[in-house]
């Protein structure tokens, strides 16, 4: 697996972040994204979540999706074993894990399997981010929670962040933009913000993209 959209990049750089888009759960949603084109998106394998994928719907869901769009598993403290075997299958390519994955946990999942890890942080405090900064991961997300909670935290914490990473947490249309100008993320990762009803909505999901990829346009909200 090649690991260069982890690369270590200067936060502050301008260019466009990549895509994620997060939650998929229908056959709908893969014929939006195969239209985008994002870079990720998240498959959620957590079962508190209510946009939990069962591992056989996710690999029905992988069938579908077009080359150049990396699959990504989520998970919350899941046996590292059950997490090589999507992997092994080709469900997914990149892992993200949102639960209290430690350092020997991160080194364990990295016994069983050489693709890329991203390991999810709530920010809160100054703490948080010296602890994403430090973390072993091959790439970092911020975000408010668990995920998928639709809530924003105070970016101005990331200014002292040491490394690229995926801004989630409350994005919405009415707020990437001004995210992206204060943070310069390396990928900006939505979920709840393209939804209507709890179903993932594809004219927010086109504006959404639209919204990340042509900063100058006028007429897309």
């Amino acid at each position: 697996m090649n690991h260069l959209f982890f690369q270590n990049e200067p936060h502050t750089c301008i260019r466009i972040p990549k895509i994620k888009l997060c939650g998929l759960t229908r056959l709908e949603d893969i014929e939006t994204v195969n239209e985008l084109m994002p870079e990720f998106v998240g498959f959620v394998f957590a079962k508190k979540s209510r946009r939990y994928l069962s591992p056989s719907d996710a690999k029905l869901l992988r069938k579908h999706l077009k080359p150049g769009i990396l699959p990504v598993g989520v998970f919350v403290n899941e046996d590292p074993k059950q997490i090589a075997a999507l992997l092994a299958s080709g469900t997914i390519s990149v892992v993200q894990l949102h639960g209290s994955e430690d350092e020997a946990y991160l080194s364990a999942l990295r016994q069983l399997t050489d693709c890329p890890l991203l390991k999810a942080f709530r920010i809160d405090g100054k703490e948080d981010v010296l602890r994403a900064s430090a973390c072993s991961a091959d790439g970092i997300l911020v975000d408010s929670g668990t995920g998928g909670t639709g809530t924003t935290f105070d970016w101005s914490l990331l200014k002292d962040l040491s490394r690229p990473f995926f801004l989630a947490g409350g994005l919405t249309l009415s707020n990437t933009r001004r995210a992206i100008d204060s943070v310069s993320p390396f990928a900006v990762d939505i979920s709840s913000g393209i939804e209507t009803n709890g179903k993932k909505d594809p004219d927010k999901m086109r504006k959404f993209v639209r919204l990340v990829r042509e900063p100058d346009g006028k007429d897309i909200l």
